[in-house]
């Protein structure tokens, strides 16, 4: 261990003072330079502002990343001409996004999406993100409705429907052509406008009809696609039942080829209130045999155009018709019908329908109300009408009263 050398003041009072320190350095003239000192000064602002913009960017990801408060999946409506905050304060309000108009606003300028947001309605999914919900405004995936046009339905019937669906827009100028429109399930967006959803009823309707015309069978008596449209109506008016629609059209085509008149229930219907499609009554007897350009019991062949407008499966019915000799069909009691090819099995038929209607009446009736209620003695009068053998009640076809008591199709009146 070193020893320290002895202090020698020079007197007593320098003894007593502390020992002075050299003087620092002398700064250089380069560090003097008001080059160097901007310099330095910038760097330090761009680091600081690197570390802020990195903060932020963490902060903005988080944000972006981060779960939404919906609980549930959720539907929102975004309408025309929404600007950026009229968005954020929808989003807000309906409870997709939490916070308000800077954050969404600083989302989608970082997602470069300003130009990009679409109106419409919209699903966003249970705790969506704020780049979920942005990517789903700016990607335009509008909720799809699913409207179902029903088979059998007329043409004024259908713009009935659409004028009183509320996810449509706009009015209808005219009613489509009768048999024009093809009975499907669509998707439309909100909003959409019922003209453009006819042009697309239509447009399907085209498309469907010339794949059926091309395949269709030779021998069947019709000359053009509207004619074969007419009779694909009357076999959608006839039946429901999927398995009895190829049979209900042979029916209409031997009686073509032998000159038969057809003797269509919905044909009469039609003639007497058009477009209406109901008659909301049983047809009187007087109007069996009321002239009219649709009554296939008073005319020759088809009527002039169709009575509804059929679906695809009525239309490849007639196109291609079973190959059998049947002639007549009657209700069976069970929701179907019973074909023939001779009017004696057809009365069979009527017979056998009467038998058990007779039953479930019996079954349903009180004796002591049988004899004075009026449905009896409608009933009763039925019965003795020649004209009115048979019925169709159960029939997944919805038919007024007086088809519920007719033949189908040619009882020789």
């Amino acid at each position: 261990m070193s020893e320290r050398p002895p202090i020698s003041p020079k007197s007593p009072r320098a003894a007593l003072e502390p020992e002075q320190l050299p003087p620092p350095p002398k700064r250089s003239d380069h560090a003097r330079n008001p080059l160097v000192i901007v310099g330095n000064a910038i760097i330090t602002f761009i680091v600081v502002v690197m570390i802020g913009a990195g903060g932020l960017y963490v902060y903005g990801k988080n944000k972006l990343e981060a779960p939404g408060p919906l609980a549930q999946d959720k539907t929102v409506n975004i309408p025309q001409r929404a600007g950026l905050d009229d968005i954020a304060q929808i989003l807000k309000r309906e409870g997709v996004i939490e916070d308000g108009w800077l954050v969404f606003a600083g989302g989608v300028m970082a997602l470069r999406a300003r130009t990009e947001l679409k109106p419409g309605e919209y699903l966003f999914q249970k705790n969506a993100s704020l780049r979920s919900v942005i990517g789903t405004i700016v990607e335009g995936k509008v909720v799809q409705h699913a409207v179902t046009i029903p088979e059998g339905l007329t043409s004024e019937q259908i713009v009935e429907r659409l004028s009183e669906n509320p996810i449509f827009t706009g009015s209808i100028r005219e009613i489509p052509r009768e048999g024009t429109l093809l009975p499907e399930t669509y998707k439309f967006p909100r909003g959409t406008l019922r003209e453009q959803v006819l042009n697309r009823l239509q447009q399907a309707q085209k498309r469907v009809l010339s794949e059926i015309w091309e395949r269709r069978n030779p021998d069947v008596p019709v000359r053009t696609p509207e004619q074969l449209v007419t009779l694909a109506s009357l076999v959608e008016k006839e039946t429901g039942k999927p398995d009895e629609r190829t049979r209900v059209a042979a029916v209409f085509v031997n009686r073509l080829q032998k000159k038969m008149r057809l003797q269509s229930d919905p044909t009469i219907i039609y003639g007497l209130v058009g477009g209406k499609g109901t008659l909301g009554r049983p047809i009187k007897r007087s109007e069996i045999t009321q002239p009219s350009p649709y009554n296939t019991y008073v005319i020759d062949g088809l009527p002039p155009g169709p009575i509804a407008n059929p679906g695809r499966a009525s239309l490849e019915a007639a196109a291609n018709p079973a190959r059998t000799r049947d002639l007549y069909f009657v209700a069976d009691g069970s929701g179907g019908h019973a074909f023939s090819d001779s009017y004696e099995a057809h009365q069979k038929n009527v017979a056998k329908l009467r038998a058990l209607e007779k039953q479930i009446q019996n079954d349903t009736v009180e004796p002591a109300e049988e004899a004075s209620s009026p449905s009896a003695a409608a009933a009763t009068d039925t019965a003795a009408d020649p004209a009115a053998t048979a019925t169709t009640t159960g029939s997944p076809k919805a038919k007024s009263g007086a088809q519920k008591r007719r033949t189908r199709n040619g009882a020789a009146e």
